[in-house]
């Protein structure tokens, strides 16, 4: 019975380690996104929020979304204990509170103007948002340091003449900025046509002419 061969202690260690992660960061700041706060009520009535721009919808039918939050968040832990979640889509004014939300203060909902309407999936960031969603959470997996949660909505909530927040390259831009670049010149209006010049019709055969 022949014996087995043993990886040497390097080899060893590097199949223990695996190949060094890549770092996706830069891909993902490279790919710009909207801005949201999801927002919830913890079970202790408490309002709950962060700021998320892992946004992407899932479905039509049913309207379905999923938001990839970190796992670690009591936002996550209160939205997933509840079962209810507001999505709300920042304009373009409010950089502070999606600073204020990705800061973690205690504070923040002492900060900034917010409603809870009747069959609402969480705080509404009336002051702070273009438009809202309100949904329920039908299934979450766990993966890394993240849960995607993926929520069919039931209510989506437009506020008119207010333009997205957006965000890439790990800094803010404003929808009417980023669209108010200037296009083609306008091309030049065709040239008049010349007209033709008058042919003078052939003396017809047997046309009597008059001498002067």
């Amino acid at each position: 019975m022949t014996a087995t061969s043993q990886p040497s202690p390097s080899a060893r260690a590097g199949l223990a380690d695996g190949p060094a992660e890549a770092d996706i960061r830069p891909l993902m700041s490279a790919f710009p996104s909207g801005v949201s706060v999801i927002t919830t009520i913890g079970t202790d009535s408490e309002p709950r929020g962060m700021t998320c721009s892992s946004l992407a919808s899932v479905a039509l039918s049913p309207p379905t979304v999923v938001l990839c939050l970190r796992t670690a968040s009591p936002t996550v832990q209160a939205v997933l204990e509840t079962g209810h979640v507001a999505v709300n889509l920042l304009h373009e004014n409010a950089r502070p509170v999606s600073d204020l939300f990705a800061s973690g203060a205690p504070d923040r909902f002492e900060r900034v103007e917010w409603r809870l309407p009747l069959g609402a999936g969480g705080p509404h960031l009336a002051g702070a948002s273009h438009a809202v969603a309100d949904g329920e959470v039908t299934q979450a997996v766990e993966f890394g340091d993240h849960t995607a949660v993926f929520v069919r909505i039931s209510r989506v909530s437009l506020h008119d003449g207010e333009e997205p927040l957006l965000y890439g390259k790990r800094r803010y831009a404003r929808w009417t900025d980023a669209t108010a670049v200037p296009g083609p010149p306008a091309a030049a209006p065709p040239l008049p046509a010349i007209p033709a010049p008058l042919a003078v019709p052939p003396a017809q055969e047997g046309a009597a002419r008059v001498r002067p």
